[in-house]
C-alpha cells in the first residue's frame, strides 16, 4: 500500500515538473513573440513620424508654390492691363 502511494506521489511530482517546464517554454516563446511585436510597433511608429515630417515638408513646398503661382498670376494680370492701356493709347493717336 505504501508502495502504491509512493509511486503515485512520484508520478504526480514528475507530471507537475514536466508541466512546469512546458509552461516555462511557452512563456518564453510568448515573451519572444511579444518582444518581436513590440519591435514591429516601434518601427511602425518611427515610420509614421518620418512620414508625418515628409508630409509637413511637402505641404510647405506646396504652399510656397501656390504663393509663387498667385504672384505670377497677379503680375500677368498687371502686364495684361498695361498692354491693353498701351494699345488703347496707340489707337487714340
Amino acid at each position: 500500500m505504501h508502495r502504491t502511494r509512493y509511486f503515485m506521489l512520484v508520478a504526480l511530482i514528475g507530471s507537475a515538473l514536466l508541466a512546469g517546464c512546458a509552461t516555462t517554454a511557452k512563456d518564453e516563446a510568448m515573451r519572444a513573440e511579444l518582444d518581436e511585436i513590440r519591435a514591429i510597433a516601434e518601427q511602425a511608429s518611427a515610420d509614421a513620424a518620418a512620414a508625418r515630417q515628409q508630409a509637413a515638408a511637402a505641404q510647405s513646398s506646396a504652399d510656397a508654390a501656390r504663393a509663387s503661382a498667385d504672384q505670377a498670376r497677379a503680375q500677368s494680370a498687371d502686364t495684361d492691363a498695361r498692354i491693353d492701356r498701351m494699345f488703347k493709347k496707340a489707337m487714340y493717336k
